[in-house]
């Protein structure tokens, strides 16, 4: 088969590959349908996550056809249309039962991490029959493919540990693919103010017709953001801030926008420490979390993209073959200037 393979930082090679086959009897053999690209692969092409070696096959998203079953899967059998969570669950250990799926103690973030991903014609799931989701009936597998990953990351680690609620002013942090699948999944708890903050003018602009009420450029720098922000808000700053981005200048931001009593709810993936300034939020009685996706919430959002309460497809800028995955990567790696937010990449193979 074909499949993305990192051969050492900045030498991705799209070339052939053995087809996977079950190596456990609770392993599933996935065919691809159509997978994406994540932010997290960028950084891996840079040499920034050590755990991924050479000769890895790329990718942790995608949607497709089961090829066959191991005797121990009892929820999927071959021909099924599934979903294929980003985060791979035992199901039974304690992370597990706690739905910290993201610290299962024999799986987690291991699809294009530890074993071989989803960039690929074929991808072998461990633990199929609790890390693999059936696709009801008539949904655009391009949409579902937005459920792998950042709809639940928005959503679980933003929305949900940011504690978004009825009437807040809400803050994002970055208006990349995870920031607005934030902005799509706060609106769930109708806030009053949904404000978009970033760099760059297309995504804001974009981040308007997803349901932002204000959008702020920071390219002028803090300051003059959080001028910004204490205008819109009387001064007092926002009930929660969702960093989006993973640099120290955006979590500093955070820090000086929310509000007393407040939820900052850290998302971005931080590759360098950040000053935490406890002479100002000690006693503001300010909120602090972190977190990995553990897509336990993929279930609900199935149910809402089914009902059409939720559009991730709004997400999709670009279309690519498997075929043409190395285009694909270009595009997605000049964001701003391809004016690029999620790509799909279908098996053409």
């Amino acid at each position: 088969m074909k499949a993305l393979v990192y051969h050492g930082p900045n030498n991705p090679v799209f070339e052939d590959k053995p087809k996977p086959v079950i190596q456990k009897n609770t392993d599933a053999i996935v065919k691809i349908s159509k997978t994406t690209i994540c932010g997290t692969d960028l950084h891996i092409l840079k040499g920034d996550v050590p755990t991924v070696v050479d000769g890895r096959i790329l990718g942790h998203e995608g949607v497709g056809i089961i090829d066959e079953v191991g005797s121990g899967v009892s929820n999927f059998k071959k021909g099924d249309h599934v979903l294929i969570s980003c985060i791979t669950s035992c199901g039974r250990c304690r992370s597990c039962k706690k739905q910290m799926y993201s610290h299962c103690e024999n799986g987690g973030w291991i699809l294009g991490n530890t074993i071989d991903g989803t960039q690929a014609e074929f991808v072998r799931i461990p633990y199929a029959d609790t890390s693999l989701h059936h696709i009801p009936h008539g949904l655009e597998e391009e949409a579902l493919v937005m459920l792998s990953d950042i709809l639940p990351t928005g959503f679980e680690v933003g929305v949900l540990n940011g504690q978004v609620r009825l009437g807040d002013i809400v803050a994002i942090v970055g208006a990349g693919p995870v920031g607005m699948a934030a902005l799509l999944t706060a609106q769930f708890y109708t806030p009053a103010e949904i404000i978009m903050i970033d760099i760059d003018a297309n995504r804001l602009e974009l981040s308007k017709k997803f349901g932002a009420t204000q959008t702020i450029d920071s390219s002028a720098g803090n300051e003059r953001v959080i001028q910004k922000v204490m205008e819109l808000t009387e001064g007092r700053g926002v009930d929660v801030v969702i960093e989006a981005v993973g640099i120290p200048a955006t979590f500093q931001l955070c820090q000086h926008i929310v509000k007393a009593g407040g939820h900052i709810a850290n998302v971005g993936v931080h590759g360098k420490s950040v000053e935490l300034h406890l002479e100002k939020l000690w006693g503001h009685n300010v909120t602090i979390t972190t977190g990995l996706v553990d897509t336990y919430t993929i279930p609900v959002l199935l149910r809402t993209v089914q009902s059409k309460k939720l559009m991730p497809q709004q997400l999709i800028t670009h279309y690519f073959k498997l075929s043409e995955i190395m285009k694909a990567y270009h595009t997605f790696s000049n964001a701003a200037k391809e004016k690029a937010l999620k790509v799909i990449i279908e098996n053409d193979l």
